[in-house]
């Protein structure tokens, strides 16, 4: 009996160690929002893509509509912000960041750029998933 004991011990403590906290995920996904801002504002719209998940299956929904996969999501945006001037520099307002599993968080919020060819401003919804350890976009809404 008290090796029974020991063992479910055992297993609820690590698995307890394993588990991460709601506000643990919230930084992390902060993080990949931080690192998305500073390379949209080097104008390095590859390194921007690597929040977001790579598969056929990313979804970006914007004025034009929606568009598969992370390939042609990645092409959207460098036809749409083709030189630095276009790209400017991005700022965010998170809004919330609310949980709906425990693997997927959506992020309410407002993204600002200021840029050579006019400012630009709107409003966007992200569907993070964590993927093999890692918080990714796997659905943007943006306009």
């Amino acid at each position: 009996m008290n090796k029974l004991f020991l063992l479910l011990f055992i297993s609820c403590t690590l698995s307890a160690f394993s588990q991460t906290t709601e506000a643990d995920d919230k930084d992390a996904i902060m993080k990949v929002l931080k690192a998305q801002r500073i390379a949209w504002s080097k104008n390095n719209i590859e390194e921007y893509m690597e929040g977001y998940w790579k598969s056929d299956s990313l979804k970006f929904y914007g004025k034009n509509g929606i568009t598969y996969g992370w390939e042609n999501t990645l092409e959207r945006y460098q036809t749409a912000y083709p030189t630095e001037d276009h790209t400017g520099k991005l700022s965010f307002k998170i809004n919330d960041i609310s949980k709906i599993s425990d693997d997927a968080y959506f992020v309410l919020g407002e993204y600002h750029l200021k840029r050579e060819v006019g400012n630009a401003d709107g409003i966007f919804m992200l569907v993070f998933k964590r993927i093999d350890g890692e918080w990714k976009v796997i659905a943007d809404t943006s306009c």
